[in-house]
């Protein structure tokens, strides 16, 4: 029994595992390039008129850390601010535990000198202890800057590194592919902190940096198999968009394994870190990471990997077939059978012969090779 009988009688499900899907990843990247346009006028739209929700540390605050006790937790440190209308949207409480210690500690956006010294009398009202024993310290905005300017540059150096390493390894053309689609990444997890108004914090400046490896590891697993089909495709007279859709189809289910297995971690982190034991640094890590796994794994299919056919079907051996790739049941024999066997392949070598032999040259040497030379006369022998 044949593969492809095989393969027709799987579930969309089954074809999926065995990498024998025939999705058209090229034919419909004008609607991925659609979504990720939106994406980026949304992004930039909401960068120039709200901007991003600055924590304390990139703005400058207050905070207090008070020792935990019956009388002291979270939602008394919360009511103890709004006692002193110190507004709370914005307010970090959190609980700290070091050893067998447990302390309350909140910040706050930056405060008068009075509303400061109320506040920590109020904790340690609140609390049953001396005011001596509520700390308070000032938070620098200079100490959120360091950490975006320090991450910038970071982003720029991985950013060079990466595209002379992909160019070194494979060749220019993914090298700049690979850094569009890291760059579609951070723009538009950007662009969804800032709809959505969730809080920048250095936690989520690191989280960013983290999302960037992943995104270049699910690009790179794509532009490993292009590679392949590329020197396998070779003799034959197959297009950059087939050679494209036919790896997508080959790796899409170690895509999605890899972002499935990236994300339960990240979901673990949310719900148990942040929900269960309330630890938020781990909420604000684990949204940004979040939200970098899902634009990563879209873009490593929908973004890179088109780009990826449209740079390279410039070339002149790919350039006469610009607009003719395989869909259907044609794709889906090139990818199981994983060589260009189909009828379109067919009718190209055809057309080939045809062209060749339709040419002068070609009819001249064709007639010269079958002209044969005349046989030379036998002479008679004379009669003594």
């Amino acid at each position: 029994m044949s593969n492809e009988l095989v393969s027709s009688r799987r579930g969309i499900l089954g074809r999926l595992y065995h990498g024998e899907t025939s999705f058209d990843f090229v034919g419909k990247r004008k609607i991925g390039f659609s979504i990720s346009i939106v994406l980026i006028l949304l992004t930039l739209g909401s960068l120039f008129t709200r901007g991003l929700n600055l924590g304390i540390d990139f703005e400058g605050g207050v905070a207090w850390q008070v020792p935990s006790s019956a009388t002291m937790d979270v939602d008394a440190a919360r009511s103890v601010l709004e006692d002193n209308g110190v507004a709370t949207e914005n307010a970090k409480v959190q609980t700290l535990t070091s050893g067998t210690t447990t302390s309350i500690r909140i910040q706050v956006g930056d405060q008068t000198s009075e509303v400061r010294a109320k506040v920590q009398a109020d904790l340690a009202t609140k609390a049953n202890i001396d005011v001596n024993q509520v700390s308070v310290s000032s938070v620098s905005s200079s100490w959120g800057r360091a950490i975006t300017e320090k991450a910038i540059r970071a982003l720029i150096a991985f950013m060079v590194l990466v595209g002379i390493y992909i160019a070194w390894r494979f060749e220019w053309r993914m090298a700049i592919a690979a850094i569009l689609a890291m760059l579609h990444d951070v723009l538009i997890s950007v662009g969804i902190y800032s709809i959505i108004g969730f809080e920048v914090t250095p936690a989520t400046v690191v989280a960013f940096l983290t999302i960037l490896g992943f995104s270049l590891y699910d690009t790179i697993v794509v532009f490993d198999k292009v590679k392949d089909n590329i020197e396998k495709f070779g003799p034959s007279r197959t297009s950059m968009a087939d050679i494209t859709n036919v790896s997508m189809n080959q790796v899409l289910m170690r895509s999605l394994n890899t972002s499935l297995a990236a994300v339960l971690p990240v979901l673990s982190l949310l719900v148990l870190g942040s929900g269960v034991f309330g630890a938020i640094a781990l909420r604000e890590f684990a949204i940004a990471l979040l939200v970098g796994l899902i634009t990563g794994s879209y873009s490593s299919i929908y973004i890179a990997s088109p780009l990826l056919a449209i740079f390279k079907q410039r070339e002149t051996r790919y350039k006469n077939l610009i607009g003719d790739h395989a869909t259907g049941a044609e794709l889906a024999h090139m990818v199981i059978s994983g060589g260009a066997t189909g009828a379109k392949s067919v009718r190209r070598q055809a057309d080939d012969a045809e062209s060749a032999l339709s040419s002068p040259q070609t009819s001249l040497s064709s007639t010269a090779l079958l002209t044969h030379p005349p046989r030379p006369r036998k002479k008679r022998r004379r009669s003594s």
